[in-house]
């Protein structure tokens, strides 16, 4: 036997005091009988984090037991929770487990929340752990504009996943259009955080659908990123695209992207920090990239890693250390090493550690007038703080107890008496979590009494240890000693260990330790005793043990294994091979104390292994088979069978025949079995069907006939590399014809029309028919009458139509077989109804319950069955909303329809719109279609809050004002009330200013903001209000006008304005780059002129600058007065032209240098359905051209002509 705690043991001297076992006065862990007085102990409950599915109800475990059995209260949020008041929670009957019924109503984000369970009875209250209840979340991807990116062969990359923040968090991988895992490999891996490095790419890296999924376990739901497209381009490839734009120098060098020293893609820099939780898995990251692909290396400096704890994962990017204690901290260092050179990174791993046990508190029984202790022993990283609760109270309010004294994490209890009862609880926390632990202090005078079951027989095998138990109760604690034999004689041998829970252990049981053993439990109150029965048995034992053999190939081995054991035991015996089952091969052949293998071959080699096994103990024994080669004979020749032939049939009878073979040769392969199939010529002339099997030994076999049947029979034989060609075919044998076995299946009875039944089947098949003249009887009688069955007789059909029914009567009807020879056996009946009418009454007293302006609830009567004249569909309502005059005469009514199956009385009719007047009626659906309509029903819709303005526009900017013009609400969903403009101005660096709210009466479409600052941009936030709240916004920005220069501002009603940046053009590095590059310019020219004079040449200035003009520099157009656009020398792509604001004022996107990108609009931004901005100013700043920096000096007006090109 196996105990599942081993306390220290007490040995029994050689003296001869009788052997007495006495244990302290606490006992580690009892268990109290459940018939005795007891405080309560928690037994089960759910976990501390508990992550449920919100489509699921919530199950909220909590289980105690005790004397009196418990009562059971919650709280939630620290708070109590009144669960009678709540319809939809229910605790299960005897315990404290709640089930929230989610699933009929309900959200699950109601009920999150912290919740604690107390139990509590007359002796004391026991708490659960805080179980934090969250719904598990699966959001979706936020929607993106993902770029295609193109970059050469050699470059590093990384694919960003970054998934939605799911509950608990998702797990990542990577996968393709057609759900394939992308291949991974040293080169290529993912992240701890999903995404995707590339050390260096290649061609064969180009593909359009890098596709990152995120797994939601708990919710068994997968949410996708947008696909990457990807494409890697030679240096050849690059350089074509580039020529044309380029100088010889800025060609790309197929060199400088062969090989390069490694660098760290993750993490950055030289150092990191991580920490890491007691017991968790530390893992650590180092991706790298290079050419070529950096291998990673793993150490950790003062120390080495652990063997039995340490794993590395993707391609030993990752460095994993499982149950990490404080004793793994220090650092840690990653090597990225190529050809090129080697670069390292250390990681700093701090591991704390949340509480956990070092002593658990123990529940304690004591008796009146004894002492005892409480000790709660715990650890972590910080150090926990210890703190004692008594029935859930914090102790130090709870009442006071004289016989109890707290010495920091140990409760010392003096004197106790039954008022001493109590359920104490231990907290141990720190920043990193916390342990409860119940334990209770039971006062009781209860005598001893065994709890182990009397007479119990054990049995062991001799010079093993056996384990006789004992197990008791009894307060005060009893005194356990042992005696063996009907006299009583106590142990006085040394041979013997006791346990503190009071097992007895002979460490080698021999012979003569067979007997009876009594184990007597004493206390002040009384005495108990029990006696328990001990058996030795003969070990057993392999004497004849299998040997060592060599076999050649084809031949036969025999290993042996003879057992000896005790005659009371039935030992078995199971061989195995290499530690496995046995193959599954008749050459294996297993005859009580032998194993014999015949037709050896190469992979019968291997150990054999003879298992002897009893209900006690099993030995083993092993040999080893060496197959060799035989001595060389020609190599045989295998295939399969050739085809049997000689086919004959005998002892022909009515349903039977039987068929013999001549089998062909086997070709060196032994035939299994043979095939045998038939052909019906009468009925599928050319289709083989399979009439049975037989073993390789025959070559006869009985077969099994069916009537009226024109057999032909071939034979097929198999061995193990496959099947023959058929034999050539036997003669023809034609059965007698017999009555039909069977009859149609399939039968079934519908009306078509309201007076008609149709009746209808599956025909049988020639083969079915077993005759000539095969026809059907058809009969039919109406359930619930008196009539007799009605008859009629067709051929060559699979329905009849019965004419003249009533509508809608359940009929009985069976259909038989007949041929010439007669009828087949007497048919199923079944039941079908005559055809159906429309209904006959509109559902009544149909009314409307308004829930909310878009939501109404109906009601009606059902209708009676009779009525309904077929089988009950459903319910139909029609609604309508009323139409204005003008509207009513451009087009008909447009009526909605909603169907609810079954016998419903009520539906509910979603999609409302807000402030309208609606019509319904109800109609009852039967399977012929509607009845008639009940009465209208008029009901309207409470106001609702309205759309977005149809439209926005900014009008007439002046120094100090902007007038603004809108659409009101395409959907006011209610009679508007105001509307609120609230406005705010932007500066340089894109930061928002105070913001101004701004209420307009609702008959207005226009309005002018006045006093506003020059040369400034504003942002405005525009919506409608009814009576039940304010609707959606609609944003615009738009810039006051320039104060000085005479340009005029530009019009931005149709689109959003481009802010004026004020610059000095004269102090611009741009504007000196441009002069000093003219200057250098003219000079080149009057040198090249002064050469050419000096050699008497003339020099066509005007042609030269037009053949050499640098392409870098664009000249100041002279009608329209603009400057040529500026490109950065890292841009690759032709220069544009010069260009100019178009003429109606608006700005294009690709011309601007600022958009809603800037403010957060793009693609991180956020819209609610009807497309108002949601989103928050983030601050972030693109990169300015060159021309775009701003000053702080006073605009000019050549300044504000270059804000707009």
């Amino acid at each position: 036997m196996q105990l599942k705690k081993m306390p220290r043991r007490k040995r029994l001297s050689a003296g001869r005091a009788p052997l007495i076992l006495f244990l302290c006065q606490m006992i580690s862990a009892l268990d109290v009988p459940l018939d005795l007085v007891q405080p309560p102990t928690i037994t089960q409950q759910s976990p501390k984090d508990y992550i449920i599915d919100p489509r699921e109800n919530i199950v909220i475990q909590c289980e105690a037991k005790g004397k009196p059995p418990p009562s059971f209260s919650w709280t939630r949020n620290g708070t109590h929770f009144d669960i009678d008041k709540d319809p939809l929670v229910t605790m299960k009957p005897g315990s404290g487990t709640l089930t929230i019924n989610i699933m009929s109503e309900g959200k699950a984000e109601t009920y999150e929340g912290v919740y604690q369970c107390t139990a509590r009875n007359e002796r004391g209250a026991a708490i659960s752990n805080n179980i934090v209840v969250r719904p598990s979340r699966s959001p979706l991807w936020t929607k993106e504009k993902l770029e295609p990116i193109i970059l050469r062969n050699g470059q590093s990359l990384i694919l960003p996943c970054r998934p939605p923040l799911g509950l608990p968090p998702p797990i990542i991988f990577w996968m393709d259009n057609s759900f394939q895992r992308l291949p991974q490999s040293e080169r290529v891996s993912q992240g701890l955080n999903g995404d995707l490095y590339f050390s260096n790419v290649l061609p064969e890296d180009t593909r359009e659908d890098y596709i990152c999924y995120a797994r939601f376990n708990h919710t068994q739901t997968i949410q996708q990123k947008q696909p990457i497209s990807v494409k890697v381009i030679s240096v050849d490839e690059l350089n074509d695209t580039v020529a044309a734009n380029l100088n010889d120098t800025e060609f790309y060098s197929a060199k400088s992207n062969r090989e390069r020293p490694p660098t760290f893609l993750t993490p950055e820099g030289n150092a990191s920090h991580k920490e890491e939780l007691r017991g968790n898995v530390l893992s650590l990251e180092c991706i790298a990239e290079g050419l070529p692909t950096p291998i990673i290396y793993w150490i950790k400096e003062d120390g080495t890693l652990p063997i039995n704890r340490t794993f590395y994962r993707n391609f030993k990017k990752t460095l994993q250390i499982i149950q990490v204690s404080e004793a793994d901290s220090g650092n840690y260092q990653c090597i990225a090493k190529n050809p090129l050179g080697a670069i390292h990174h250390t990681i700093s791993v701090t591991v704390k550690a949340a509480p956990y046990w070092i002593m658990a508190p123990q529940n304690l029984v004591l008796s009146p007038g004894e002492d005892g202790r409480l000790t709660c022993g715990a650890n972590g990283s910080p150090k926990p703080r210890i703190s004692w609760l008594l029935n859930g109270v914090p102790v130090e309010i709870a009442p006071d107890d004289p016989s109890r004294k707290i010495d920091g994490d140990t409760i010392i209890f003096s004197n106790v008496q039954e008022r001493s009862s109590a359920v104490y609880q231990c907290n141990a926390s720190n920043e990193y979590g916390y342990l409860l632990a119940n334990a209770f202090v039971n006062v009781l005078a209860e005598p001893p009494r065994i709890l182990t079951s009397a007479n119990t027989l054990y049995q062991v095998i001799a010079d093993r240890p056996a384990l006789l138990d004992c197990a008791f109760f009894g307060s005060p604690l009893p005194t356990i000693e042992w005696f063996k034999g009907a006299k009583g004689s106590a142990l006085r041998e040394d041979i013997y260990v006791l346990h503190e829970n009071g097992t007895l252990e002979i460490p080698v049981a021999q012979k003569d330790s067979t007997g009876t053993y009594t184990c007597v439990a004493r206390n002040k109150l009384g005495m108990a005793k029990n006696e328990v029965h001990l058996e030795i048995k003969d070990a057993t034992r392999i004497i004849k043990q299998p040997e060592y053999a060599v076999m050649q190939r084809g031949g036969t081995v025999s290993f042996e294994c003879k057992v000896k054991h005790d005659h009371t035991l039935i030992p078995t015996i199971t061989w195995l091979k290499d530690n496995g089952e046995l193959p599954n091969d008749g050459r294996f052949t297993v005859d009580k104390d032998h194993l014999v293998v015949a037709d050896v071959r190469d992979d019968d080699g291997g150990t054999y292994t003879c298992v002897a096994n009893t209900t006690l103990d099993n030995v083993s024994a092993s040999a080893v088979l060496s197959v060799v080669a035989p001595t060389p004979t020609p190599a045989p020749i295998y295939d399969v069978p050739n085809p049997p032939f000689d086919l004959e049939l005998t002892d022909q009878l009515d349903k039977s025949v039987q068929l013999s073979w001549t089998p062909g040769s086997d070709n060196n392969s032994p035939i299994t079995k043979f095939i045998i199939e038939y052909e019906d010529a009468m009925h599928e002339a050319g289709l083989w069907h399979l009439q049975t099997e037989v073993s390789g030994m025959q070559t006869t076999a009985q077969l099994k006939l069916s009537p009226y049947v024109n057999y032909s029979f071939r034979v097929m034989a198999v061995n193990s590399l496959g099947r023959s060609l058929p034999s050539e075919a036997s003669e023809q044998y034609l059965t007698k014809a017999a009555e039909p076995d069977t009859n149609p299946t399939a039968v079934e009875g519908l009306g078509s029309e309201p007076d008609n039944l149709v009746i209808t089947w599956k025909p049988l098949n020639g083969f079915e028919s077993n005759g000539p003249g095969l026809q059907y009887k058809v009969s039919w009688r109406q359930k619930d009458g008196d009539d007799e069955w009605t008859s009629v007789v067709v051929a060559n059909v699979s329905k009849y139509i019965v004419s003249g029914t009533p509508t809608f009567v359940p009929y009985l009807i069976k259909v038989q077989a007949l041929n010439d020879v007669g009828f087949a056996p007497e048919p199923a009946v079944v039941m079908g109804h005559s055809g159906e009418d429309l209904p006959m009454v509109a559902p009544g007293n149909v009314h409307v319950n308004v829930v909310n302006s878009t939501l109404a609830e109906v009601h009606w009567d059902p209708v009676p069955l009779k009525s309904i004249r077929g089988h009950l569909q459903g319910y139909r309502i029609y609604y309508w909303k009323a139409q204005s005059s003008s509207k009513r005469n451009r087009r008909h009514l447009e009526k909605k329809i909603l169907t609810f199956q079954g016998s419903k009385t009520h539906g509910m009719l979603p999609g409302l719109e807000p402030f309208s007047h609606y019509t319904l009626n109800v109609r009852v659906v039967n399977g012929k279609g509607e009845g008639p309509a009940s009465p209208d029903r008029v009901f309207n819709t409470p106001e609702g809050v309205p759309s977005a303005p149809s439209s926005l526009k900014i009008v007439n900017p002046t120094l100090d004002s902007l007038t603004l013009e809108w659409d009101p609400p395409s959907r006011p969903n209610g009679i508007l009330t105001e509307y609120t403009l609230k406005y705010q101005p932007i500066n340089s660096t894109h930061e928002l200013g105070p913001l101004v709210d701004l209420k307009i009466p609702a008959n207005k479409t226009r309005w002018t903001l006045k006093n506003l600052n020059f040369s400034t941009r504003y942002k405005f936030y525009f919506y409608a209000q009814t009576a039940a709240g304010s609707g959606s916004q609609i944003t615009e920005e738009a810039v006051t006008a320039v104060d000085e220069a005479g340009i005029p501002p530009p019009d931005v009603g149709a689109g959003k304005a481009m802010a004026s940046r004020q610059v000095d053009i004269a102090t611009q590095g741009w504007f000196i780059g441009l002069m000093c590059a003219v200057a250098l310019l003219i000079l080149i020219l009057l040198i090249v002129c002064f050469i050419r004079r000096n050699k008497g040449g003339k020099y066509p200035v005007k042609e030269k600058e037009d053949a050499h003009a640098d392409p870098e520099i664009q000249p100041m157009k002279e009608d329209d007065g603009t400057f040529g656009e500026y490109s950065d020398a890292e841009d690759h792509k032709p220069l544009k032209k010069g260009s100019r604001t178009p003429s109606d004022r608006t700005v294009k996107k690709e011309d601007s240098d600022d958009s809603l990108v800037d403010y957060g609009e793009g693609v991180n931004g956020q819209f609610n359905e009807d497309g108002s901005f949601i989103g928050q100013y983030s601050g972030k700043k693109e990169k300015e051209p060159a021309e775009g920096n701003e000053s702080s000096e006073a605009p000019s007006p050549v300044n504000a002509m270059n804000s707009f090109v």
